[in-house]
């Protein structure tokens, strides 16, 4: 395994006195920990902490025994061989439950080694083709590509009045896919399409792009693509004196965007992302306060969702009185679970029935839920 992969096993609440009498689970972690994307993969690592932390210290039994979880952590760098190779490894390892991948371009190779054996995976990797592989092992817990591109084009179309609009993406499985869905209901709402270009998710200068796009005279432009140059974008727009809004699915919610951008007030950019707003309920606000209040900072965009998936898996758990990946996987397919971000239950592919989607703006390096729809 290459350096960059990072296997830590993180135990939460674990009393060393007590291994005798309790039965450790361990659930394997990918997203990327280091390079562009670490900000996301770290936020997504917490969230699963956080819910660790409180499973172990509540007591969940199996078969009439303390249950102590633990997170085995590794970094997929946001690389499809990278992160291949962790889900190689955490099957090799015998571990029977993962919460990842982040990126959809890392989920669609390393779901085939987990689908081999039995491993059951949560991920929030949100194009429609991860699932369509029809792995019966596969569960998504956020939004898919459909939902987060699609109600962005229409809240571009009707709130914003976005007549014209310009489209890039970063050639990623995740950017081409939330693309695409932006794209075909813009064009069903009437919204025109003046301008489609092509970037990288390792680009840093995009002057040439946004240059061509520039004179097509665009309402607005919409990424699809990350934070890292969702941000760098937004200032060489600025700078080449495109005023008009940035839009983009939930690679671009995060304060990252902000920051990069180096700049101040309402930058006039308008993402979304899967759940709805925190603030707007109970759990939402009490998941909020603890994140901080153990982390020290705000949560990003899936802290939330890695959140809820580990709690989802334990519910299971619990309910089945297995670890069994048949059992667990039954259970989730048929069952309903509420979590912070909302229900998770699921259709025939195990895409959600229904997630709700919240539009987000920035005040400052602040993103601000300001509509669910």
């Amino acid at each position: 395994m290459k350096s960059l992969v990072v296997s830590l096993i993180v135990l939460a609440g674990f009393t060393a006195g007590a291994t005798h009498a309790q039965e450790r689970i361990k659930v394997g972690f990918m997203s990327p920990l280091t390079g562009p994307q670490a900000a996301n993969g770290v936020d997504n690592r917490d969230g699963a902490l956080l819910a660790i932390k409180e499973l172990n210290a509540k007591g969940i039994k199996l078969k009439g025994k303390p249950v102590t979880f633990e997170l085995d952590v590794n970094d997929d760098v946001a690389d499809p061989k990278q992160g291949t190779q962790v889900a190689q490894m955490l099957a090799d390892k015998k571990i029977n439950f993962v919460l990842g991948p982040y990126n959809s371009g890392v989920a669609m190779p390393a779901s085939r080694p987990f689908n081999d054996a039995d491993v059951v995976v949560f991920t929030v990797a949100s194009n429609p083709k991860v699932m369509e592989q029809g792995y019966a092992n596969l569960f998504r817990i956020g939004a898919s590509d459909n939902q987060l591109g699609g109600k962005m084009a229409s809240y571009a179309a009707q709130d914003l009045k976005v007549k014209n609009v310009a489209i890039i993406d970063d050639r990623t499985a995740y950017g081409q896919g939330v693309a695409g869905e932006f794209a075909a209901q813009a064009k069903r709402l009437g919204v025109n399409v003046v301008a489609t270009e092509f970037t990288t998710d390792k680009a840093t200068d995009f002057s040439a792009v946004l240059t061509k796009i520039r004179g097509a005279n665009p309402d607005a432009v919409f990424f699809g693509g990350y934070a890292p140059q969702g941000g760098l974008m937004l200032r060489q727009m600025r700078a080449l004196g495109m005023k008009v809004p940035l839009l983009g699915g939930d690679g671009i919610c995060s304060s990252e965007t902000a920051t990069l951008s180096q700049l101040t007030g309402d930058l006039n950019v308008y993402c979304t992302q899967g759940g709805s707003m925190l603030d707007r309920s109970d759990k939402g606000q009490k998941f909020a306060q603890l994140y901080r209040q153990e982390y020290k900072r705000d949560p990003l965009t899936y802290a939330a969702a890695f959140y809820d998936g580990m709690n989802l898996l334990a519910s299971a758990i619990e309910a089945t009185q297995s670890t069994d990946s048949k059992a667990i996987i039954d259970h989730v397919a048929k069952g309903k679970f509420s979590g912070v971000s909302g229900e998770y239950s699921y259709d025939d592919k195990h895409n959600l029935k229904s997630s709700a989607v919240t539009v987000f703006s920035f005040k400052g390096k602040d993103v601000v839920p300001i509509k669910s729809l």
